[in-house]
């Protein structure tokens, strides 16, 4: 294998119709990434990034739970090793990925980026590293020019409500030819459970609207401005990172009281703090529909299951997990909730338990109304699923449940500028995908149709969906 390149133009395609559909018609298509956690600072600035292990390994929670997996000490994932040291570890860990996604998409990057074929390992390490950090300092390899050389025309960030969002208006007025957009994803004002870091959140948002947020009334006032401030800005986006959907009944003035009994560090049951993130859940999505935004639930997620390293090291370290809660009435009731007042906009829910892919995908298409094309949409693959047999489940998912064709694609989900090869990775596997079942005679050998839809799940559909054109 050594001599040879292992990801050929034809990776992943393995028939004839596969090959015409990617090259032809899938390859083409700009990337329309509505949902990613780039830095839109790094973005405004057009960051020059100093070395490949800062812009390829800083912040990679998959990257650190392989290394950890392969015994490497913390010391050289969040230590304070040395940026080269860092990457000696990884590159000694890349050849125990194998049939990881990691190992793909890390020879896919360095690919498409750098035009490196050689196999990424402890012996490749140095030359790999030299030969992209000196890359990394030519201007063609700034952030900005990084996004162009992948054919990037939306980028649709993370953004919490209390953000000045002071880097997206550079972005605007410097005139970028990308779409640099936000989303509002006010998953803090929820977080109940929290105690302190819920005040503290609280304290923060009342410091950015200018007046106390002492009551329930107040909350909502401040995330409806909030969210108007948002929408100036050109988002239409909202992303919902949760546990779980929350549907309790509750009442106005109970809700009222369990808010001021929070914010005074009393203690709350956790019926109480249900009640509480079904009713602020409830008023988000009722703002999202009345600006026509798109709302995405990402949903499943136990985060920081490792006490000691939360403690040593902070969240988001790659101490995460897909959790096994009961989630089908939830889902039930807040969807039900909404559409009974007729203020359910265009959804997006996502799983991490494949246990729940079919649920999810036929509670979802529940809730259709035959207004808009695709409203609810059955997401993309998302974290522990986005891997080649995650992919073709979750297409697979969608297909016996609703409609590929209305599908909106695939998102990087990612905090890298290196990540975007993702979406060539996805459609490589919905290619294969379409052309085997081509040549199965399972689908038409009618290549025009088949072109249509491939070419709207890559972008066309996305472009339609987010009405990102229309601000």
């Amino acid at each position: 294998m050594s001599d040879k390149i292992f990801i050929t133009d034809d990776f992943l395609l393995h028939s004839e119709a596969a090959k015409t559909l990617y090259h032809e018609y899938a390859k083409k298509q700009p990337i329309f990434d509505y949902h990613c956690h780039l830095s839109p600072k790094d973005i405004a600035e057009d960051r020059q990034f100093e070395n490949l292990a800062q812009i390829w390994i800083d912040g990679d929670h998959y990257k650190y739970r392989a290394m950890r997996a392969n015994g490497v000490d913390e010391k050289f994932i969040t230590g304070n090793a040395s940026d080269y040291e860092k990457f000696a570890k990884w590159a000694e860990t890349v050849p125990y990925t194998l049939r990881n996604p990691l190992y793909h998409w890390t020879h896919l990057e360095l690919k498409n980026y750098f035009g490196i074929t050689t196999l990424l390992d402890a012996d490749s390490a140095q030359s790999i590293y030299s030969q992209c950090s000196e890359l990394l300092k030519k201007p063609e390899y700034s952030v900005k020019n990084l996004l162009r050389k992948m054919n990037v025309k939306v980028v649709g960030t993370t953004d919490d409500p209390a953000d000045d969002l002071q880097y997206h208006k550079k972005i605007k007025e410097d005139n970028f030819e990308i779409a640099v957009l936000p989303s509002f994803r006010p998953d803090k004002a929820s977080e109940m459970e929290k105690g302190q870091a819920f005040i503290d959140y609280i304290i923060k948002l009342e410091k950015t609207v200018g007046y106390p947020v002492k009551d329930f009334p107040s909350l909502i006032k401040a995330l409806q401005e909030r969210h108007d401030f948002f929408h100036e800005m050109g988002c239409r986006i909202s992303d919902h990172g949760h546990t779980n959907f929350y549907g309790e009944e509750y009442t106005a003035n109970e809700v009222n009281l369990i808010f001021e009994k929070a914010l005074k560090g009393e203690t709350v049951s956790i019926l109480e703090i249900n009640k509480y993130k079904s009713a602020v859940l409830f008023q988000l999505a009722l703002m999202n529909n009345a600006k026509s935004w798109a709302q995405q639930f990402h949903v499943g997620a136990i985060r920081n299951n490792n006490a000691k390293m939360l403690q040593d090291i902070g969240p988001d370290q790659g101490f995460d997990s897909l959790g096994d809660l009961n989630m089908a009435d939830n889902m039930s009731k807040f969807f039900g909730r909404l559409s009974q007042c007729d203020g359910l906009t265009k959804t997006i829910v996502y799983n991490l338990n494949p246990r729940d892919s079919e649920m999810f995908a036929a509670m979802a298409a529940n809730f259709n109304d035959g207004k808009i094309a695709g409203k609810m949409q059955y997401g993309a693959a998302w974290w522990f699923l986005d891997q080649k047999d995650g992919m073709e489940k979750q297409l697979n998912v969608l297909s016996n449940f609703g409609l590929l064709s209305r599908f909106v694609g695939m998102v990087t989900d990612s905090r890298s500028f290196l990540s975007f090869p993702r979406h060539e990775y996805f459609r490589r596997i919905l290619c294969n995908v379409l052309g085997d079942e081509m040549e199965k005679g399972e689908l038409p050998n009618n290549m025009k149709n088949i072109r249509t839809l491939v070419e709207a799940i890559c972008y066309k559909n996305a472009e339609t969906y987010f009405e990102i054109n229309k601000q």
